[in-house]
């Protein structure tokens, strides 16, 4: 009994989030109330408390869903024991950026993100979500450039913030880019080439070298 009671919570959970999901692309979030949400999944407003705190809660369990199928390339690509660091980080690019395009839940979830919310209307505790997020991103890509410079795969002298803000900005780049145009190209077709253009720019670019003597 305990376990079934376990498993039915477990779907309820996933239920709300697919509810979610669905509402916050369809309106944005901040047009989708709880109640929009608890109708969708058809279950009551308590059951989505007893589960989230809150529609910023609820968009972070939605970005933490999108990337367990990518648990093992990020643990690989910030695996100090593990040689090629920065191939692991591009198998991850690449990964990500493939997933864009061709798994639909990772793309409407990308794009509630990046389209559709709005920081105005809403409270401040979903801007402070993103930030967490991103700066959680930021601290993994900080650990690859370092592997990759410990290894000889980025030059010593490489100035790690600078190439941090624009990395992360080439990436966040792409992906908005793309979700608001995704006629231009086909990130499943030219996902590697996008890879190999941003560690192009690690490797080579002289405006992301120290200037400390």
């Amino acid at each position: 009994m305990a376990r079934r009671t376990k498993e039915e919570a477990f779907e309820t959970r996933e239920s709300i989030l697919d509810a979610a999901e669905q509402c916050f692309h369809k309106k944005g979030v901040s047009r989708t109330s709880l109640s929009d949400i608890a109708q969708a999944a058809g279950v009551t407003r308590g059951a989505i408390y007893w589960h989230f705190q809150d529609k910023a809660d609820l968009l972070e369990a939605l970005f933490q869903r999108i990337q367990l199928p990518l648990a093992s390339l990020n643990q690989a690509a910030r695996d100090a024991s593990a040689p090629n660091p920065l191939e692991r980080f591009r198998e991850l690019l690449v990964t990500v950026l493939k997933r864009l395009e061709s798994d639909p839940s990772s793309r409407r979830v990308n794009e509630i993100l990046l389209l559709k919310c709005d920081y105005i209307d809403e409270p401040c505790t979903q801007k402070k979500h993103l930030q967490t997020m991103n700066r959680h991103h930021d601290d993994n890509l900080r650990t690859s450039l370092m592997l990759a410079i410990a290894s000889g795969e980025l030059p010593a002298d490489l100035d790690i913030d600078m190439a941090l803000f624009c990395a992360h900005s080439f990436i966040y780049g792409v992906l908005h880019q793309w979700l608001m145009q995704p006629q231009q190209l086909s990130l499943v077709e030219r996902a590697d080439d996008i890879a190999a253009t941003l560690l192009d720019m690690l490797r080579n670019s002289p405006h992301l070298r120290s200037r400390c003597v």
